[in-house]
This record gives C-alpha cells, structure tokens and sequence, in this order.
C-alpha cells in the first residue's frame, strides 16, 4: 500500500520536473555550487556560536574566610580544596596541603568535606575529620590555620550571576534550521533527478521523515524552555549527508537509515534526561558495566562474519552492531564522579572490564572497535587516575598484546600487510583505498553531484561505511568533506572548553571519553579511507550508512551535552527550581516560617 502511494508521489514529482524542463546540466552545476553555500551559511553560525561564546561558571555557595574576609565562590558540585593552582578553590596559605580536601554537593543540596591525606588535617566547628563530615550552612571549615564558613550566596551575589550567565544567548537554530531545509529538499531532488528511473521510491519519504523529525525535536525543546541547539544542527546536517550517502548506494536502505536517525534522537533525549541524576547514574555503573560485556558476548554467540570480522548479528531480519551501544555503555561504566574516586582510587575494577572487553574484540577480529575501546580507555584512565607512569605502562602492554593479535589474526595482518602501499596491491587488498582515492580526486572542489559517484557505480565494498570519506570527497567535493571533519572537530572542541565549568566529574570524564571516541573513529575512518593508516573497518559518525552507528552517535551528544552549562542550552543538566542552591535570604525566609509554624503550634 505504502509503496503505491510512494510510486505515485515520486512518478508525480519526475513528471513535474521534466515539465518544467529542470534536468538539465545548468541546473545541475547551479546545484553543486548552491550545495557548499548553504553548508557555509549553516555551520559557520553554528560553529562561531559554539566556540566563541562564554560560559560564565554557575555559583552554589561560597567559603568566606574567617580572618580576612577573602571569598571563595563554589561553582561545582564536585571540587578538589588545595594550595595547588589548579585546584577548583585555591588556598593560598602554608598550612593548606596541594591537594587538602574536596567539597562535594549530592542530589538534596547536602554539602560534604573528605580530606585528602592532607598533612595537617580538616576540623569542622572545631572537631577533627577523619575522612569526611557534613557541612551545613554557616559552618566553620578549618584547614590546619586556614579556618573559612560555607555559606549560601546572597540575592544580590545570585542576581549579578544569573545577569552574567543571561547575556550569554545561543544562537536562535530557526534560520539555520531553514536553510538545512533547503539543503535536504535540495539533496532529495538531486537523488531523483540523478537516478531517473531508477530513483528509489523510499528518497522523498526518508527525506520528509527527517525534516520533519527535525522541526519537531526544536520545536518540542523550545516549547520546554531549552535554547541551545547547536549540536543539534551539526548533526542533523551529517544526518543528512548519510541519507545522501545511502540513497546514492544502497537506496533500498533509506527508511531504515532514516527511522535510525529518529531512533537516535529519541535515545539522545531520554538518556540525557536519565543523566540528570548523579546517583541514578551511580546506581546503574554496574548495569552499565555488565551490558558492555554483555554486548559482546552476545556479538561472539550469535553474530555473523563479515569481511573477516564477528561484529553483526541479526534480529528479526535487521543486521545490528552491537559493539556500537557496547561504546555508550563502556564509556558510562567507566566515568566516575569525584566522591567515587576519594572512595577508591585504583581503577583496577575498570582496567579488567577493559582487558575482557578488547578480547572479545580481538576474538571477533573487530580490531577498529578493540582500538577505539583502548584510546577511550587511556582518556578515562588518566582523568581517573592522573597517573602517566602507569598509562604509559599500560600501554606498552597494549602495544605487545596488539602485535601478538596481528601476527595471530591472518586478516588483520594481511591488512596491515598493505598499509601503505596500497597502490602495490591494488587488484588486492588495497582495492578499496585505490578507488578510494581515485574518487576523491575526481570529486574535485565541489563533487560530481549525489548519485553520480564512480564508487556507488563499481559498488566498492563498504563505500557507505568505512570508506565513507571517498564518497563525500566524490559526490559533494571535498568542501563539504571537510565541512564534515570540521563538524566533529568543533564538537570536540566545544566539549573539552565546557568541562572546565562542568557540574561533575562523572560528567567531565564521560564527555572527554566521548570526544575521544569521536575524534579518533572520524581519524581512523578518514585516514584509513586513503591510506594514511589501516583500513579498520570503523564508521564515520552520523554519516556512515548503519543504524547502530547513528544511534551510537546520537547518544555521545548526551554526553557533549551534560557539559553544557549556559542557560537552559541542555535539557541533560537543566535543574528543576528545587534543585537551585538555595540564597541565603530564602534560607532565613524558610526559617521564619519554621518557627512561626512551632509558635502557632
């Protein structure tokens, strides 16, 4: 039935066009030099609202000291109390240890001090800490000599802050959103006036189904109060390449990519929201940790070969990569917040989740996915640990252990057998990238327009997917390839700058595990694509054709986005009013009102 009503509709629109006598060869070259303008008009917006903006640190209390006055704002829930510089509240004082003490906030606003090993010690209203106590407002706090109050901030301090905080406005999405209409409608009507008729019936649904997925998600988030949409539209626009990308070589596959797309963008709101609670989060570590293994475990039992790889299993006829989510679950299991660290410092629990994690990898000759749990987990290893002796320890093992798995797996060793030479084994193994590379130099600045590709032609094994890169450079130049690169780099970027106002540890390490797996899957996607390093077999995130990638990626922007602390820019760390830290005349105020309750009583 709906393939009728989709034939009719596609039939219509062919029909429409060759009336008006649009196919022709100067609307194709007004198209291709229309593609990389609206790409310019899109994302520079987008990027400069990104990376130029301030972030001005939210305020949850302050430390006054008792001798000279001097305060300390707290803008973190989680923050390390030390002579250090780099500490989050730095003491300049002899008696205050580097690293003396942390002051962490839970869930109800309850503030509690730990103390960190510290050479003379804590006391809280005169009485000795052993490892950590409570601190309720107006309590006096003394490290060694140094002796401070935690207070709440006042009205007027809460209002020069939120006046601050108020001037920092994120770009308005509506008339970028308006020009990746454009470009979709665009990119759609390209695909069918390339294909004639052969054109896919499922391009005009898949395309509507995005656009409208799109306008939907801004409209739902602004009606709910949130404001900050840029990550948003970078990656509705690389979602919009991949259903180029797919609908030029596997058109057949165009509902599934698109409903993928959707899929991803309900995950990204409701794990976000799932993130806003820090002891939710705790609570779940373990789950998180089990369904990693779990993940792939059931890769090994019921999943398929493919290209020398176990990494696809199929349900109910529908081929899914399981490592994919196994990544999102990895990269929560191992953040922690700053309390969990002071509880127990070694990460031997996280380093053996890691070892059973890459081996079953390298049992399914995955080597991509081995390789990318490995960098994520150096990045949460040394913002867990600090320890560079012992990462750099733990990688010379992983430097052995990887040699030993290319000498023992024949198809990864054949593949690093030709790294680099490609062009010397170009009937062979390096196949792939030969043509890879042949079609990035035909693409030139602006692309031979979607659809026309020489790689979708000779159907190149994995042209959608790991090779991705050539099909950008080929079919829309290497302006927007790059416009591509830039996309995730800018979410990288954006990311690492809003960890230093971040509310939490947990959300600080989730996040730069996060870019880390973005950064380096983008690396080994490009540069594998063209022979700069092996051929990995891994995806392009938000692009490559593959609906666990694109929900996978999706579900990174849950953790960009727990950084994201300018107002109301993320609904993954938006607090309800009773969440706010409290003034110090609302704590008077409730007061009052206490003891005019008892005296009615």
């Amino acid at each position: 039935m709906f393939d009728a009503v989709f034939t009719e509709i596609l039939n219509a629109v062919q029909a429409l066009l060759k009336s008006g006598g649009i196919a022709n060869d100067g609307f194709f070259i007004l198209l291709q030099m229309t593609f990389p303008i609206l790409s310019l008009f899109i994302l520079a917006g987008t990027v400069v609202s990104l990376l130029t903006l301030p972030q001005e640190a939210e305020i949850w209390a302050k430390l006054v000291s008792v001798s000279d006055g001097k305060t300390f704002f707290i803008s973190h829930w989680e923050n390390i109390i030390g002579r250090a510089s780099s500490s989050d509240i730095a003491i300049d004082h002899a008696s205050v240890s580097r690293q003396h003490a942390s002051l962490i906030r839970d869930e109800r606003g309850q503030w509690k001090v730990y103390d960190l090993k510290s050479s003379h010690g804590i006391f809280v209203n005169g009485e000795e800490v052993s490892e950590s106590s409570a601190v309720n407002y107006g309590d006096t706090i003394s490290f060694a000599d140094y002796a401070v109050k935690l207070e709440p901030i006042t009205a007027a301090e809460k209002h020069r802050s939120e006046k601050k905080r108020k001037k920092i406005k994120p770009m308005p999405p509506w008339s970028m959103l308006l020009l990746l209409t454009i470009f979709q409608f665009f990119t759609a009507l390209f695909l069918i006036i390339n294909a004639g008729e052969k054109a896919s019936i499922y391009i005009i649904p898949a395309f509507a189904l995005l656009t409208v997925t799109m306008w939907l998600y801004f409209v739902d988030m602004h009606i709910m109060g949130i404001k900050g949409f840029e990550m948003e539209v970078i990656a509705f626009y690389l979602s919009t390449l991949s259903l180029s990308v797919v609908g030029s070589y596997a058109p057949s596959s165009l509902m599934k990519q698109s409903v993928s797309i959707i899929i991803g963008v309900i995950f990204l709101i409701c794990f976000g929201m799932f993130l806003r609670n820090l002891k939710r989060v705790q609570t779940f570590r373990w789950v998180m940790a089990a369904a990693t293994i779990g993940l792939l475990l059931a890769t090994v039992v019921f999943g398929e070969r493919k290209y020398g790889a176990i990494n696809w299993i199929s349900v109910f006829g529908v081929s899914v990569q399981l490592s994919e989510i196994a990544k999102l679950c990895y990269i929560f299991a191992g953040a922690a917040t700053l309390e969990r660290l002071f509880k127990k410092r070694n990460i031997g629990l996280f380093i053996m989740l890691t070892l059973v994690s890459i081996a079953i990898l390298a049992y399914c000759s995955d080597f991509g996915t081995a390789a990318i749990f490995f960098i994520t987990f150096i990045v949460i290893a040394f913002l867990r640990s600090g320890s560079i002796a012992t990462i750099l320890f733990i990688c010379s093992g992983a430097v052995f252990g990887a040699l030993l798995i290319i000498t023992a797996k024949p198809y990864i060793f054949k593949r690093f057998s030709s790294w680099g030479n490609a062009w010397d084994y170009a009937a062979g193994t390096g196949y792939q990238q030969v043509n890879t590379m042949v079609a990035i130099n035909n693409g030139g600045l602006t692309g031979v327009g979607p659809g026309n590709g020489s790689l979708a032609e000779r159907h190149v094994a994995a042209a959608d997917t790991d090779l991705v890169f050539g099909m950008l450079c080929e079919e829309w130049g290497i302006f927007i390839a790059l416009f591509a690169i830039c996309c995730i780099l800018t979410l990288a970027i954006f990311s690492i700058l809003s960890c230093i106002n971040s509310r939490s540890t947990f959300y600080t390490i989730a996040a730069c595990a996060a870019t880390s797996l973005l950064i380096f899957q983008t690396a080994l996607n490009v540069f594998g694509a063209v022979d700069i390093l092996p051929l990995t077999g891994v995806t392009f995130p938000f692009v490559s054709n593959g609906g666990s990638s694109m929900v996978m990626a999706w579900g990174t922007l849950a953790y960009l986005k727990a950084t994201d602390t300018r107002p109301s820019a993320s609904f993954a760390t938006r607090l309800k009013r009773s969440e706010q830290a409290p003034t110090a005349e609302a704590l008077r105020q409730k007061g009052s009102r206490k003891k005019q309750e008892r005296s009615d009583t």
